[in-house]
């Protein structure tokens, strides 16, 4: 079972290389009617059930960082530091959620502590950003606006891929991972072209029509990319792989549902903006 996915790539039971799923014919047990009984000592094996579990932890735990980085920021219109401890907080949350997502996604064996870590960090960068962009278009219920949102595109994609048994093939995944990587890498081309004042404002990613584009395109890709979590989940419970790789999927829907969530809320604040 191959992944281009960047997040389940380097999973050794999601391509195959951890050895055979099937339980040790030596470790059977045999109940009273002569059935052998497929028990194996130590962990489970990865269900919808443990996914959504481990799923709710870590979106829980990115909503209490992000809760908790609001209230820290203040008042931001009354207070100029304020502004900048929140601007601070969102690049250093930004920075520290990106390393941590990298580590996370290179990794072979899933760390339940590094996805942890992942979602405070990203947390605290949701939370501060939200801040900034709700104080720049001077509402806060464009926050609220921006979770509908992306409640909405995520049950939408989600009953389309099982209702209309949308199917995954090779040629989309590689499509679709080829993309993301290069939206990935002129994003970051252009933060290093604005940071060193080579490109005016914001460039792709202002709060203009380029950007509101530009956003929208992320959207897209933001739900091609659910396809492909849920797809891989749904192979992973179907191969039986071990509880663990739960936090693995649970970390590929959340950083999906972020991208998505900062995405829609930049395209309400543009088209909000003065």
């Amino acid at each position: 079972m191959k992944s281009s996915n960047p997040v389940f790539a380097r999973s050794a039971e999601f391509n195959g290389r951890g050895g055979a799923v099937a339980s040790d014919p030596s470790q059977w047990q045999v109940d009273l009617s002569g059935s052998p009984t497929h028990t194996e000592r130590g962990a489970g094996r990865m269900t919808i059930d443990t996914t959504v579990e481990k799923t709710a932890i870590t979106l829980g735990v990115l909503i209490v960082a992000a809760a908790v980085t609001w209230i820290a920021s203040g008042d931001l219109g009354a207070d100029g530091s304020a502004a900048s401890k929140a601007y601070g907080l969102a690049m250093g949350g930004a920075l520290i959620g990106f390393v941590l997502s990298l580590v996370n996604s290179f990794k072979k064996i899933v760390s339940p502590a590094l996805v942890i870590g992942y979602a405070v960090f990203e947390g605290v960068f949701v939370g501060a950003f939200s801040k900034i962009i709700a104080s720049w278009v001077g509402d806060v219920s464009i926050v609220f606006q921006a979770v509908v949102g992306t409640m909405v595109a995520f049950g939408g994609t989600l009953a389309a891929y099982k209702f209309f048994n949308i199917q995954v093939t090779d040629k989309f995944r590689k499509i679709v991972t080829i993309s993301v990587f290069a939206f990935v890498g002129a994003t970051l081309i252009n933060l290093l072209l604005t940071a060193t004042g080579v490109v005016d404002g914001g460039g792709i990613r202002d709060f203009n029509t380029l950007g509101l584009l530009v956003s929208a395109a992320a959207v897209v890709l933001a739900v091609f990319m659910l396809i492909l979590d849920f797809d891989y989940i749904e192979q992973g419970v179907a191969a039986g792989l071990p509880e663990r790789e739960s936090w693995r999927a649970a970390f590929g829907l959340t950083v999906t549902l972020v991208w998505l969530y900062i995405e829609i809320l930049r395209i309400l604040a543009i088209l909000r903006g003065d």
